[in-house]
């Protein structure tokens, strides 16, 4: 199924062609324009771009490898449901490497990244109220920020990789998830990496990594459909959001 909710946006020819079609399908499945149980064909994208099959079926290969799509016999490539499972591994790893992001930053606090993380969380309170889409991409701006100025960028590709999954249900709970809340989260983080608080910076990369824990159960039951629950039944959250500033 291709439709403009796939290829509204035009290709660059002079950039590489299979990492656009990834970008432009990833972004159509993360932001739920596509729902799982959709099917797309490679030759109906190739048509639509103008473009071989090649660098469709690169794309779609990779998409598979992140969970987003799966061939399946006599069906055909549909878009997959969002794993349960997958969005709390990819939240637990991501606490894992960021805790210790910020834990690197507050040893030795910049005060050059300290005014730029300030800059973005008054962007990122410009828009809690009225754009929720938007503060999910000032959101990414902040950890990938973060993650370059611990010299961790590598780190930050793994994490992209990883949070497929996670990202879904983001773009799925718009309106849930409490953006205002989130960006106070954040300027703890600032504030305790200003401080040089290095204990304090770990915690509250955790808090503000397991809010999701708290919404995930209602998200899901309010669109069942979209996700895949091993056996049929919840996991249950785990590690429940930090109080305090211990590390865990």
């Amino acid at each position: 199924m291709t439709d403009n909710r796939i290829t509204s946006a035009a290709l660059d020819p002079a950039s590489p062609i299979t990492p656009q079609i990834y970008a432009h399908l990833r972004d159509a499945i993360i932001r739920n324009r596509l729902s799982p149980g959709d099917r797309i064909s490679e030759t109906e994208i190739a048509r639509s771009w103008s473009v071989s099959r090649q660098p469709v079926r690169e794309a779609f290969i990779r998409l598979a490898g992140e969970g987003l799509l799966a061939v399946l016999p006599q069906r055909g490539t549909i878009v997959t449901r969002i794993s349960y499972s997958d969005v709390l591994n990819a939240r637990f790893l991501r606490e894992a490497i960021e805790a210790d992001i910020a834990r690197i930053l507050a040893q030795r606090p910049d005060p050059a990244l300290i005014a730029e993380l300030r800059a973005q969380l008054e962007a990122q309170e410009a828009v809690a109220s009225s754009s929720p889409q938007d503060f999910i991409g000032l959101d990414e701006q902040f950890h990938r920020t973060l993650a370059d100025a611990a010299g961790k960028r590598g780190a930050w590709r793994l994490i992209e990789g990883l949070k497929s999954q996670m990202d879904r249900v983001r773009f799925l709970s718009l309106g849930h998830f409490p953006v205002v809340k989130l960006v106070s989260q954040h300027r703890a983080i600032v504030d305790a990496i200003e401080q040089g608080d290095m204990s304090a910076a770990n915690a509250a990369v955790r808090t503000h990594l397991r809010e999701v824990l708290i919404d995930l159960p209602q998200i899901q039951a309010a669109r069942p459909e979209f996700f895949d629950v091993p056996d049929g039944e919840i996991p249950e959250p785990v590690n429940a959001p930090m109080q305090g500033g211990k590390d865990a």
